[in-house]
């Protein structure tokens, strides 16, 4: 019997996003389960800005982020609870997209005996001791969309903001080319009305070193997505490599995706076939 998937959203999102993805993979017959990942959805905590009756732009990039305290031991501590619950304490199929790789790694690396199979999907999939943040600022990084709409300084901040308030129609418009290229534009609208500001900075910075015996014992799945404006192919292409170099007795399995960064809303159909055909 294949195990259960759990769906992991990446900064900004929330369980929400994989709506479309679970509904036909509980039809195909396999069980799922989309969970929030520690800032976001019901754990969100958002900036005063973000809900104030007056917008304040200037407070946009100046006021210290309510998950500034956030640490990628936080995100894993969740995950981890998570998965021992939908499991039942066994082994679960866990699907991480974007910054929820590194959540996932430390999770696979630490508990090993919980994850069947590590599924990334355009996700930072981190080298040993490596932070995920240190992949945004190499030349595989270098035309990412999403790096010129943070706002404020994130060190300062404690967090990698984007502002959903704003009425600018330019900034909009290129968060929808960031994330959501592909995605039907009323769709992509609905989406960005539910995402959350502020992705903490602590999970990218934190750091995981992996083993033969933890992470690298784990089966591993990424689902490359080539028109992907916020980790580049090229970028994907760095993290597989670097797996399999560092675990080649376990390498990664390979799916692409002619898709940008939320195939989850523009290709649902295809997301879950590949999900269930996982085992």
């Amino acid at each position: 019997m294949s195990s259960t998937l759990v769906l992991v959203h990446g900064f900004w999102h929330g369980s929400w996003c994989w709506s479309e993805v679970i509904l036909r993979v509980v039809a195909a017959g396999r069980l799922a389960v989309a969970v929030d990942m520690v800032g976001h959805g019901l754990y969100a905590r958002r900036p005063r800005w973000f809900s104030a009756q007056s917008y304040d732009p200037g407070a946009v990039g100046t006021e210290l982020s309510p998950v500034g305290d956030v640490s990628l031991d936080d995100a894993a501590g969740l995950l981890t609870a998570q998965i021992k619950w939908i499991g039942g304490g066994g082994p679960v199929t866990v699907v991480a997209h974007s910054a929820a790789g590194p959540v996932l790694t430390r999770v696979a690396q630490r508990t090993p005996e919980l994850v069947a199979h590590a599924v990334y999907l355009s996700a930072y999939m981190p080298s040993s001791g490596v932070p995920a943040v240190a992949y945004t600022r190499m030349p595989e990084a270098a035309d990412d969309h999403v790096a010129p709409l943070l706002q404020g300084d994130p060190a300062r901040i404690g967090a990698l903001r984007l502002d959903f308030a704003t009425d600018d129609a330019a900034y909009r418009r290129r968060l929808h080319e960031a994330f959501y290229g592909d995605v039907d534009s009323v769709l992509a609208d609905a989406a960005t009305g539910l995402l959350t500001p502020d992705g903490p900075l602590g999970v990218m910075l934190g750091t995981t070193d992996l083993t033969h015996d933890g992470w690298g014992s784990v089966r591993r799945t990424y689902l490359t997505c080539a028109r992907d404006m916020a980790i580049r192919p090229a970028l994907q292409a760095r993290f597989i490599a670097e797996a399999d170099a560092a675990f080649p007795g376990n390498p990664t399995s390979v799916v692409a995706l002619d898709a940008s960064h939320s195939p989850f809303l523009s290709m649902p159909d295809v997301v879950a076939d590949i999900l269930t055909a996982i085992g």
